[in-house]
């Protein structure tokens, strides 16, 4: 194969910079390389694959040079992957591990050595599949997952297509029956191009594709190149079925799916949410309506994926919901869901059972984290939005491995099929329309297997607001600014709702500083109108799956010059300050219905409510009524929903009811001296110690004071709280309630 130039690429695109390469250290070229693979989705999938180099070093103990072993650690993804992320062992002591090796029925035994070959300093976890790279005798080793190399590897006749192609291209490819990621793995490889060393690649039956080079830039070319014919190779397959592949279409996408869409997503988070909960994730591209819409949809995803990295994610299969689009309504899909979540549950229980052995993990949770609806979409479910999205781009992969199979299909499967051997023989594989799955004791093996369970028992803690979804209102500035970015720092994912679209978007920027990329997002809202209120709420539903916890910190404080305030902001104070957070309240409890989950709402009232004054009256009798509106929602919304508040006092700092004029205006008032030139913040301040002094405890209260009262009543530890408000006002005699 050429090394300088990728040769013929019709999908990939060649992004190797020489120059941004030359001024790399080797294993900087190494990362450099790995992100160039791991960040298109048709080269390998998410967190799968890995990458690896025999790099020439220093031995820091004796000094003597040395060939280590660079390879992706644990865990990590190339796309994204830095120099801390690989692993770092002694070539030659990894290789000295095969006399330590007792044969296929030990072969877990060996992973406990792995940290006994790291070279220097480094970190990063060797994975199980180490090995694999170590043992081949090439300078540089990619393993990669592309849909079009796993579609030939779970193809019954893939063998034989993996000739045609070699012969087409130009190729020597290897073709290796399925065995999962592991020591006798490596054995196997390093035997199979020993029998043949002109070979430029292996096929992993049912799992993935090897290539390699002997300097980086030649193994990014071997990789890309290989992949992009494989491509063509496949693609060509799917494009002469056309209409038909899978079986051609069965029904056809509602012209309303999206509406559909955002009515079912709660419902459906609810009852999968497990114990723990869920985030959810929604899914139309074009590949995902083929095939939810298929004819031979249903077999093919019930039958289950083939490549490991597949089915870690999305389960060994999806839930298929039985709903005919066309003549079903709604209520017919959820009674259609409910039946098929049930059945799923059993079947996903009988797996464990007709498989799990005295030391296997205890059955995890049973639900689905992936659901397909005919005529809608797919959803997937993860423990945070990048989990769901990604637990979606899994299973797309898996639509397109089973798209390239089937298309490749000329008759009946061969006996025995090429997937077949020591690890499982023919009849343990199951076949539709040339697709092969894993089998399912395999599948158990590796999603029950002891080194994965030891993975997700080593994972953090999680943080006190993970997998739940707040609404924030009134979240571009203030006390509400302050709850978002403290609730998404605490995990929580958060919408942040506002009147100004420009604070919001600036708050939920601020949130993804703290909690990441995908954890907060931003609305538009006007809370005295239910459409505005029922777009935003939508918004959180599409994007999250639903929504746990609404808090709105949103009001208006009405200013007069002579002191008294028109009839219209009466009726706008009014409508803002209670009718708003009765219609916020209103709108969302359709969807905490829909759930069934543990909720909660928290707003926002006033020491105002109980201190009459002069001057206020709006304002007071308004936060008043929301004090009161706690209690009633309180008891409507039990006792799933709580419903709580809090009543600060005079918050200056950061509050969008504190404008300058208004804060000169309580200065004047309040004879405080100032100069009408000073910076606003400074105003503020000296506006914040005047109300400050008039309380026990003498401190200013600020936004942070009250999202913490806020983030308390809307978690866990006032879980048996409800129909209650929290003062947070210094201690303001005035305010104590008689």
């Amino acid at each position: 194969m050429a090394v300088g130039q990728a040769q013929s690429l019709r999908y990939l695109a060649d992004l190797w910079d020489e120059e941004v390469a030359r001024g790399l250290d080797e294993p900087e070229r190494l990362r450099y390389r790995s992100n160039l693979l791991g960040r298109d989705l048709r080269i390998t999938n998410f967190g799968g694959g890995n990458t690896s180099s025999k790099i020439e070093q220093t031995d820091p103990l004796d000094g003597e040079s040395r060939t280590a072993l660079w390879v992706k650690g644990s865990g990590g993804d190339l796309g994204s992957i830095q120099r801390s992320g690989f692993a770092v062992l002694y070539l030659d002591k990894l290789r000295g591990l095969e006399r330590r090796y007792r044969g296929a029925a030990h072969e877990d035994e060996m992973v406990a050595y792995y940290p006994l070959c790291g070279f220097g300093q480094s970190t990063a976890a060797a994975s199980i599949d180490t090995p694999l790279h170590a043992l081949l005798p090439f300078a540089h080793v990619d393993h990669l997952h592309p849909d079009w190399g796993i579609a030939l590897a779970a193809s019954a006749n893939g063998r034989e297509k993996m000739e045609e192609f070699n012969r087409r291209f130009g190729h020597r490819l290897i073709w290796i029956p399925w065995r999962r990621p592991g020591f006798e793995l490596a054995m196997m490889l390093k035997r199979a191009v020993e029998a043949t060393p002109e070979a430029d690649g292996i096929l992993l039956g049912g799992h993935g594709l090897f290539t390699w080079g002997e300097t980086q830039r030649q193994a990014y070319l071997n990789a890309i190149t290989l992949i992009d014919q494989l491509g063509q190779f496949v693609m060509a397959a799917v494009e002469k079925a056309g209409q038909e592949l899978f079986g051609g279409p069965r029904y056809r996408r509602r012209a309303d799916h999206r509406r559909v869409a955002a009515e079912l997503f709660p419902y459906l988070r609810g009852r999968v949410a497990g114990a723990r909960g869920v985030i959810g994730h929604f899914n139309d591209l074009p590949e995902v309506e083929r095939f939810v819409n298929s004819e031979e949809g249903p077999k093919l995803a019930h039958l289950g994926t083939s490549c490991p990295d597949h089915f870690l994610r999305t389960k060994i299969r999806p839930l298929w919901v039985p709903w005919d689009p066309g003549t079903g309504n709604e209520e017919a899909l959820r009674r259609a869901l409910d039946a098929a979540l049930e059945e799923y549950r059993k079947e996903y229980e009988a797996y464990y059972h007709q498989h799990a052995k005295p030391d296997s993990p205890p059955l995890r949770d049973p639900n689905p984290t992936v659901v397909l609806v005919p005529g809608v979409g797919m959803f997937s479910f993860g423990k945070n939005k990048t989990e769901a999205r990604i637990t979606g781009e899994f299973y797309i992969n898996a639509i397109h491995v089973m798209e390239g199979a089937t298309a490749l299909e000329e008759g009946p499967p061969p006996n025995p099929l090429p997937q077949a051997g020591a690890a499982a023989p023919s009849e343990a594989f199951q076949v539709y329309r040339n697709y092969v799955a894993l089998p399912l004791a395999e599948a158990f093996g590796i999603e029950y297997w002891s080194l994965e369970e030891a993975k997700l028992r080593g994972q953090p803690p999680e943080k006190e607001f993970s997998r739940k979804v707040m609404v924030v209102v009134g979240g571009g500035s203030g006390i509400g600014r302050e709850v978002a970015r403290r609730a998404a720092e605490r995990g929580a994912h958060v919408v942040v709702a506002d009147r100004e679209l420009a604070e919001a978007e600036s708050a939920a920027k601020e949130a993804q500083a703290v909690g990441g990329k995908e954890v907060a997002l931003f609305a538009e809202v006007d809370i005295r109108e239910r459409a505005s209120i029922r777009a935003a709420i939508e918004k959180s539903v599409m994007n999250f799956g639903g929504a746990d916890m609404l808090i709105n910190t949103a009001a208006i404080f009405p200013t007069a010059a002579d002191g008294r305030i028109s009839d219209e902001q009466w009726r706008l104070t009014l409508d803002v300050n209670i009718t708003g957070n009765y219609l916020l309240a209103d709108e969302i409890r359709k969807i905490f219905a829909e759930q069934g989950l543990p909720a909660a709402i928290v707003l926002t009232s006033s020491a105002n409510a109980v201190v009459p004054k002069a001057g206020s009256e709006a304002y007071d009798v308004s936060k008043a009524a929301v004090s009161h509106l706690v209690r009633e929602l309180a008891i409507a919304l039990a006792p799933k929903v709580r419903v709580n508040g809090i009543s600060p006092a005079t918050v200056v700092k950061g509050s969008a009811m504190f404008p300058r004029e208004r804060v000169l205006t309580s200065l004047a008032k309040y004879k405080i001296e100032h100069r009408p030139d000073e910076p606003t913040e400074e105003l503020r301040a000296k506006l914040a110690r005047f109300y400050a002094e008039r309380t026990l405890t003498k401190t200013a209260i600020e936004p942070a004071d009250c999202a913490e009262a806020i983030l308390f009543l809307a978690s866990e530890r006032a879980r048996v709280t409800t129909g209650h408000l929290i003062p947070v006002d210094g201690g303001l005699t005035e305010a104590f309630l008689r």
